[in-house]
This record gives C-alpha cells, sequence and structure tokens, in this order.
C-alpha cells in the first residue's frame, strides 16, 4: 500500500515493488525494492512524464531531500521524479553484516551479491517502469556508478528511455580494474598536490598524525582500528567540490595535549570514524571492484595490487624522508575488512567475490554504436572518482551523445550546481544549447 505526505512544496509517496533476485529465474526467489515518487505540489494531480534517478557508490540509497533541494528543485518543474533504492541499499532488501548471514555462509553470499551490480538494477528499472508508467518510456538520471547503470541501460534495455543523462558517470567499456586504478593513482596525487597547495600547513599535520599512527595502536570508538593506510584513505574526500576544505578542517584540530602528551583528540576521532566507517553502505566495499567485472579475470584486489607501481603512497617511505604524505581515495583495500567493525564478518565474502571468474558483460558497444536515444553527460575535468580520458572515449563510443566537460564542478556537480548542472543536460539532449 502505498503511503503520500507532504514536504514544502512537494507531495511525497513511499513505494514498493517485489523483483526477482536473479532475473534470469523470473520465478525464483525475490527481494523487495523502496522508491521515493517525488512530485511538486501544484502539480499532483497532472499526468508528467516521469524521471528516474540512479544514485551514485555502488551501495548508496537515494538522496533523502527536504523540499526541493539541489538538482530536484528543477526536475519537478516538468517531471514526476522516482528516487530509487538500489538493490541493496537504503530500504530495498538491504544487505549488511547483519542481514547477509541470512543467506548462509560466504559462499552463499558471495553467490546472492554476485546479482548486485548494473545488470540487475537496470532489469529492475524496467519491471518498475512498467508499473509506474503504465509502459511508457521515461528519463533517467545517473550520477556517477548511476550513470554507470544508465549505460548498461543503453545497452541492453534503450527502449524503455525518453532520454538519458549521465553526471559524472561515463564508464569505460572495456577497462579491466586494474586499468581503472592505474589510471585513478596519478588523478589522486594531482588532487593532494593541489590540496597541499591550497594549505601548505597541512604538509606538517598530516606527516605527523602518520607518524602518530605508525607508533600508536589507535582504536577509534566505534571500534574501527585507525592505521596510516585508514588515515590516508580520507583523501576521498579530495574529490567533492568542498572536500580539500574538509579535510583541512580536519587535520588542524587533530591534537590535544593530554596527561600522557599529545593524543588525537575525542573530535578527530569522532569526525574521522564517520567518514570511513562503511556501516551504512557495506555494498561499497563488497561490489566496489566487482562494478568493472566482465569475462573471466578476476579483480583480484585491484586497487591494492596496482598501489604497489605507485611507492610514493606509502607512508613510512614518506616519512623517512621529507615529502608530504600522500592521501588514496576512490579505493577499496582488503585490510578494510580487517579495520572496520562493519565489515569484519564479511572478510571471506569480499575475498570470494575479489576472486570470481564468472561476471557478464555490462556493456554493448555495437548496440551503444547505433543508439537512437537522446544521451548528454555532464563530465567533469580531472574528475578524482571516474576517470576523464576513459569518459571521453565512451562518449565517442555512443551514437548521438552529446557532452559537457567542466571543471567548475568536481564529482558532486549534480549536488553542488544541480539546478544549472540539470538544466544543462537536458538543453543538450533537446539541442537547444
Amino acid at each position: 500500500m502505498s503511503v503520500s505526505y507532504r514536504q514544502p512544496g512537494v507531495v511525497l509517496t513511499d513505494r514498493r515493488f517485489t523483483v526477482p533476485l536473479d532475473h534470469a529465474d523470473p520465478a525464483g526467489e525475490t527481494i523487495e525494492l523502496y522508491a521515493r515518487e517525488v512530485v511538486a505540489g501544484d502539480k499532483a494531480h497532472q499526468e508528467l512524464p516521469w524521471l528516474v534517478y540512479l544514485q551514485g557508490g555502488p551501495g548508496f540509497g537515494a538522496n533523502r531531500f527536504v523540499g526541493r533541494q539541489a538538482w530536484l528543485g528543477r526536475a519537478l518543474k516538468e517531471f514526476r521524479v522516482l528516487l530509487l533504492d538500489q538493490r541493496g541499499t537504503g530500504h530495498s532488501t538491504p544487505a549488511n553484516r547483519q542481514t547477509l548471514p541470512l543467506r548462509g555462509g560466504p559462499a552463499r553470499q558471495a553467490d546472492y551479491l554476485a546479482h548486485f551490480r548494473a545488470d540487475a538494477i537496470v532489469e529492475d528499472c524496467e519491471l518498475i517502469r512498467r508499473q509506474v508508467t503504465g509502459g511508457a518510456p521515461w528519463t533517467v538520471l545517473g550520477q556517477s556508478f548511476g550513470g554507470f547503470c544508465t549505460v548498461t541501460y543503453l545497452s541492453t534495455a534503450p527502449e524503455g528511455l525518453a532520454a538519458a543523462l549521465v553526471t559524472g558517470g561515463l564508464p569505460s567499456l572495456d577497462a579491466h580494474a586494474d586499468d581503472v586504478y592505474r589510471a585513478a593513482y596519478p588523478r589522486i596525487e594531482r588532487k593532494v598536490t593541489a590540496h597541499y597547495a591550497r594549505y601548505p600547513q597541512d604538509v606538517e599535520r598530516a606527516r605527523r598524525i602518520a607518524d602518530h599512527l605508525l607508533s600508536h595502536d589507535v582504536v577509534l570508538p566505534n571500534g574501527y582500528r585507525l592505521t596510516v593506510e585508514a588515515f590516508q584513505s580520507l583523501g576521498i574526500l579530495l574529490g567533492g567540490s568542498e572536500g580539500s576544505h574538509r579535510l583541512h578542517h580536519l587535520l588542524e584540530d587533530a591534537f590535544v595535549r593530554t596527561p600522557h602528551g599529545p593524543a588525537l583528540s575525542d573530535a578527530f576521532q569522532e569526525q574521522v570514524q564517520g567518514l570511513l566507517s562503511y556501516a551504512a553502505h557495506p555494498l561499497y566495499a563488497l561490489v566496489h571492484e566487482a562494478i568493472y567485472g566482465q569475462g573471466a579475470r578476476p579483480t583480484a584486489w585491484a586497487a591494492e595490487r596496482v598501489r604497489a607501481e605507485f611507492p610514493q603512497f606509502d607512508a613510512a617511505k614518506a616519512l623517512a624522508g621529507d615529502g608530504p604524505l600522500l592521501f588514496t581515495g576512490e579505493c577499496v583495500y582488503p585490510w578494510m575488512f580487517e579495520t572496520d567493525p562493519a565489515l569484519r564478518p564479511l572478510r571471506e565474502t569480499a575475498e570470494l567475490l575479489a576472486a570470481r571468474t564468472d561476471w557478464p558483460r555490462l556493456y554493448d558497444p555495437a548496440r551503444l554504436a547505433a543508439n537512437e536515444v537522446p544521451v548528454a553527460a555532464a563530465v567533469y575535468h580531472d574528475d578524482m572518482y571516474v576517470d576523464t580520458a576513459h569518459s571521453l572515449e565512451t562518449a565517442r563510443a555512443i551514437r548521438g551523445l552529446r557532452t559537457w566537460v567542466t571543471d567548475e564542478f568536481e564529482h558532486d556537480g549534480v549536488r553542488a550546481g544541480g539546478p544549472r548542472v540539470l538544466d544543462r543536460l537536458l538543453a543538450l539532449v533537446r539541442d537547444e544549447a
């Protein structure tokens, strides 16, 4: 039963759908999906075209907006919007350390999670679309990993799309996870270098924190073991529009004086555990590299293996000299399943996913080359999360796709500049720009 309620300027309706776990076995096990329908209050009874939003991640539920925040206000001028919690996230049969043991042991859990990639998400969308639109095609807005799903959508079910909009999420069609991270580490280093140029005082602050962690066993209040590698992973902030400033404010308040000498402050530890914990989005860690799996080659902890090719990220070596400590970002490492209490019970499951060799193909280059769906993509110059060169190569491979390449925004541009970003993409798909 759907429940409707109001926020300022909008009417919201909670909707739930039942879909197969494995779309190749429609009569088999099912899971429940949740989505929030949003419509402008003054248009609640109008027939409007639909826009479905696919969140970034993987592993994050759809935004919980209040009213007409970010890009939503622009979308509501002409669309009825569906904010979908992708399978395993939010209210959609969540997958985490508490629920996954219901599947059985690690092997059963890994087999289950193999159904939580872009191909299954697209098939979910198609079942939902037929129920909510009466069969009419809809517009999809895909942010980051949601953009990856959108390219899969164009590959497998373009008949369901009236238009496709992508923000910071054009994937390589054929790159292995190794290629993705081999391109990522130089981008991350550039972001760190730019951060230190903006805040040169942070060079010494970061070195001091790292040196402290190398000589002290620090366990955060939630049980997270803060190693120097975990501290370095805070560089994931640097891919966002305010990330450099947030990292700076975090570093400047790291230490307090105590009777036993300097220690990492409670305030610092509280902030750090919120940034590092995967308790709210464990799927990000579990299937992050699996989203690149296509064919028989395993992902095999690509970020960890490729990191060895970039010795400048070795904290101990940096501290032995006088160079800056380099942060990392947009990487999942096997040690996270030891340091994070939300992930520890899932370590063996993660190992099985990393070793998996039967990943279906996610993209169809021939079908994309013959694409007839209007498509526009915002590509952020030197995006830390998604390689710009890979994105532009894919843009050239999708017939009719129009790009807006900009350095005005970072990877979170659809949040930071939402109405303007959405306006630009809609104009591109309508040949108005």
